[in-house]
Parts: C-alpha cells; sequence; structure tokens
C-alpha cells in the first residue's frame, strides 16, 4: 500500500517567476538573434533543472530530503534549494499538533458489559527524522493504535470505573499510546474520552438502582431528624415536669398560635384543660361575653323566647277561670 504523503508540487510562486524571466529572456535573445534554436533548447533546459531546485516550505512544515534514495537531512522552513535529478524532497511533515478520533465499539468491560467508547487524541511530530523512517503512515498507525490501546483499557477496567474515573482511564490510556508512538518521534498530549454507549436495558437498572439509593437516603435522613427531634423533646419533658407554671405557659402559648387565626377551630382534650386549668377561665370568658350589652338595632332573640316562656302559664291559667 503506497503511503499517504505530504507531497507538493515543485511549482511556487518563486520558481514560477525565475521560470517566466529567465525563458522570457532567452526567447528574446532568440528573436533578436543572438542564439540560434540549439542554444535555446540547452537554456530553456537549464532553466526548468533552476527553477525545480526552488522549494519552500510552510512556517509549521518539515522537508525531508533524500539523496540518490538516502536520507540527506530536514529543509525548511522557508526557502531552500535542491541539487535536480540527485536530490528528491520525499515528504513535507506538518509539526502543529493534530487530532485524531477512534472509537470502540461492542468492546466488553471487566464485568463482561458490552459498551460503545467514543475518544479523541491530541499528538505532535516532535522528531521528523523518527517519523519519517521509522514508520510508513504515521497517521494511519496512531489511530490503529489508540483504538487497540483503547480496547485494551476498555477490557481491564469495571464499568464504574469507567463512568466515575473517565480521567484516570484517559491517563492510563495516554501513557500506554506515549510509549508506542514515542519510538516513531510522536508524542501523545492528550486523550479524552467523549462519550460511553451502555445497552438502554442496563442504563434504565442503573437509574432505578441510582433512584432507590436517593430514597433510602432521604429515608435515612428522615429517620435521624426523628431521633434528634425525640432527643429535644425528651430534654424538654425533664425541664417542664419540675416547673408546671412553664408547662402551662406553653400550653396557653400553643392555644394562642392555633387560635389567632380566623376561622381556625382547635379540639382539645378535656384533660388538658383541666391539667392547665383552662376550664375556669373558659367559663369566665363565656359569662363576660353574655353580660355585653346588646346593640340596639339587633333584636333581642335572646330574651324573646324567655318571655313566650312565662306568658304561656298565664294563658292557660285564664282558661281555667273560664271553665
Amino acid at each position: 500500500m503506497k503511503a499517504n504523503k505530504n507531497i507538493k508540487s515543485g511549482l511556487n510562486a518563486v520558481s514560477v517567476t525565475v521560470f517566466v524571466l529567465l525563458a522570457g529572456t532567452f526567447v528574446a535573445f532568440f528573436y533578436w538573434g543572438y542564439i540560434n534554436i540549439p542554444l535555446l533548447v540547452l537554456f530553456l533546459i537549464i532553466t526548468i533543472l533552476i527553477t525545480s531546485s526552488i522549494h519552500i516550505a510552510d512556517q509549521w512544515e518539515k522537508a525531508v530530503v533524500l539523496r540518490m534514495g538516502k536520507y540527506k537531512g530536514l529543509k525548511g522552513p522557508g526557502i531552500f534549494f535542491i541539487i535536480p535529478i540527485i536530490d528528491q524532497v520525499d515528504n513535507f511533515i506538518d509539526q502543529r499538533v493534530r487530532v485524531t478520533d477512534f472509537t470502540a465499539e461492542q468492546t466488553l468491560t471487566k464485568d463482561t458489559v458490552p459498551v460503545n467508547v467514543d475518544a479523541v487524541v491530541y499528538w505532535t511530530v516532535w522528531d521528523v527524522e523518527k517519523a519519517a523512517l521509522e514508520v510508513q503512515e504515521y497517521v494511519t498507525a496512531i489511530g490503529y493504535i489508540a483504538q487497540t490501546g483503547l480496547r485494551d483499557v476498555i477490557g481491564k477496567h469495571e464499568l464504574s470505573d469507567l463512568l466515575q474515573e473517565r480521567d484516570k482511564v484517559a491517563d492510563v490510556l495516554q501513557h500506554m499510546l506515549d510509549e508506542n508512538t514515542s519510538p516513531w518521534g510522536i508524542t501523545i498530549q492528550n486523550v479524552g474520552i467523549k462519550d460511553i454507549v451502555i445497552p438502554q436495558i442496563l442504563a434504565d437498572a442503573m437509574s432505578k438502582e441510582a433512584q432507590a439509593e436517593r430514597e433510602r437516603r432521604a429515608r435515612v435522613i428522615l429517620g435521624t431528624a426523628e431521633t434528634e427531634i425525640a432527643e429535644k423533646f425528651a430534654k424538654a419533658s425533664q425541664q417542664y415536669i419540675d416547673n408546671p407554671v412553664a408547662l402551662h405557659l406553653r400550653g396557653m402559648n400553643m392555644l394562642f398560635e392555633g387560635l389567632k387565626e380566623k376561622g381556625s377551630m382547635v379540639i382539645v382534650p378535656s384533660s388538658a384543660l383541666d391539667t392547665m386549668n383552662l376550664g375556669a377561665m373558659g367559663g369566665l370568658v363565656s359569662l363576660s361575653k353574655t353580660n355585653e350589652p346588646v346593640p340596639a338595632h339587633k333584636p333581642k332573640q335572646i330574651y324573646e323566647p324567655e318571655q313566650a316562656k312565662i306568658q304561656e302559664p298565664e294563658k292557660t291559667d285564664k282558661s281555667e277561670k273560664t271553665a
């Protein structure tokens, strides 16, 4: 399989300009009669060789130069010259940070759970000579070795570790890849786990388990709160045992808090009233309300039945006398 090399064309702005200038000059000399056709052909061949020796590498690139098939050295960045026919620019290697996506589909974890993991690796070429001489297609090789390493790491970890400790798994994978790519002059700068996909049935089961765990924690917290409340009530009861006045005041305060809202009704056991001596107090309050003057604009509904009861016997007495 032929390697996918970044080989630029020999034509660039500088070489084209030099070719146009030299070729135009020689054609003009031929037109004016200074040279003949064989010289014109010779000069044109020389012009082609000169222009083919001019190359330009970008700022982030290094050019690998071979002389008669052997490694000669690196050129660039910028403009550089080679010996035509003898030298050859084999490849332009990019030294910027590059990104490679890779996946591991249907890979079993240590606890035999099939997962699909998507990851990304950031890498760069730090030694161009090794990258050019030690590996044929380093871009493809990195993709394959990253996928193989990811499958290996997944097989050594359980599903809970993959889900909860992504950073640690990514660090392990980074060190593993860096050990394999370092002899190629390539360093792995960072590895990121983008996504972990688990079967839907397992996801539903984990969701139910998490919900049950949250409910259990809520009940434990509620039980703990009840225990603390009971302890506080026990301490309060010790204070009220030897201080009945404080207990009465507390009971009256509770009744006041319950009755201060309009339309509220509180049912209190009679034993509690006797304990707090609220029965006599309630009678006094009702008596004071009955002795209140009745407004003039309202009929005296309370006294009318009493008058009716008093007048009924008089009527019966008159009827007896007439009889």
